[in-house]
């Protein structure tokens, strides 16, 4: 049998249409590893949605054994992880060749699994102020970029920032954003990483960074093409399987879109 699960809660509550001879089935609330421990090994099941759903599902199922064969049913045009992988809104992707071998970041007393980024400045500022419209006004559509413009312009202020990686520190000054990358991709659409292979045994940090908020401004959308990385004055990229990133103050950072607040630093490990 083919499970396809969903999240009753969103999309105003409107069950997706699913193929003949499949079970639709309501995620919400679910123990992923408990169900996945109920089924057949030639049952299949769907996850309906996108980054977040996939997030929260690797970390739900955390050390279960996993014998079937799971499938991303993507939606929206932000998704990120098909973006990385070539696909497009709609297709079904097996997912198990994406599930092994994935960094966990520990933050803030968190230890958590991400398939995509764990972000660090400006883009963890953007979704602390998108999470506040949200909470006013639900069906609001977020002008992710638009936060960004106004955060570089008035409301972020730049820090200095201690990365390091595999034992060896750097130092700089006028940091804007700090992530650490499994994929390409992050903030819908954004090629923060151009060079990354998701199944490479490296993740990579990008620090981005200026004195001139006018000219972190001006190389801003460059980032959504991956061109950023050639303006190494402003750019520095690094690979490793330890990262630690430290800031001089307190920012809101994103796992995979969801966000943390009040953080100074964090650890992202890959299994070697």
């Amino acid at each position: 049998m083919k499970y396809y699960l969903y999240n009753s809660l969103a999309n105003n509550g409107i069950r997706p249409d699913v193929p003949e001879g499949t079970e639709l089935v309501d995620a919400v609330g679910m123990d992923y590893g408990a169900y996945l421990r109920t089924l057949a090994p030639e049952d299949e099941v769907v996850l309906i949605g996108g980054d977040g759903t996939l997030n929260y599902f690797i970390n739900a199922v955390g050390g279960t054994e996993i014998r079937n064969n799971i499938y991303l049913l993507g939606s929206g045009t932000g998704n990120d992880f098909f973006n990385d992988i070539g696909a497009q809104p709609g297709e079904e992707v097996l997912l198990n060749p994406y599930l092994e071998k994935l960094p966990t970041v520990y933050v803030n007393g968190l230890e958590k699994l991400f398939i995509n980024n764990m972000g660090f400045g400006i883009d963890g500022y953007c979704c602390e102020v998108a999470d506040r419209i949200k909470a006013k006004s639900p069906q609001e559509k977020i002008d992710y970029t638009g936060i960004a413009i106004k955060g570089l312009l008035f409301h972020f202020k730049p820090c200095h920032a201690e990365v390091t990686v595999d034992g060896v520190k750097h130092e700089f000054d006028h940091v804007w954003i700090a992530p650490t990358m499994k994929g390409k991709y992050y903030g819908g659409g954004m090629k923060m990483a151009p060079n990354q292979d998701r199944f490479s045994d490296k993740l990579t940090v990008v620090v981005y960074r200026s004195r001139s908020k006018l000219k972190a401004l001006i190389a801003f959308p460059s980032i959504f093409k991956g061109e950023h990385v050639s303006k190494t004055d402003m750019v520095s990229v690094f690979t490793g399987n330890e990262i630690h990133v430290r800031f001089s103050r307190p920012c809101a950072a994103q796992i995979d879109g969801e966000t943390v607040l009040n953080v100074t630093e964090y650890t992202a490990v890959l299994p070697k």
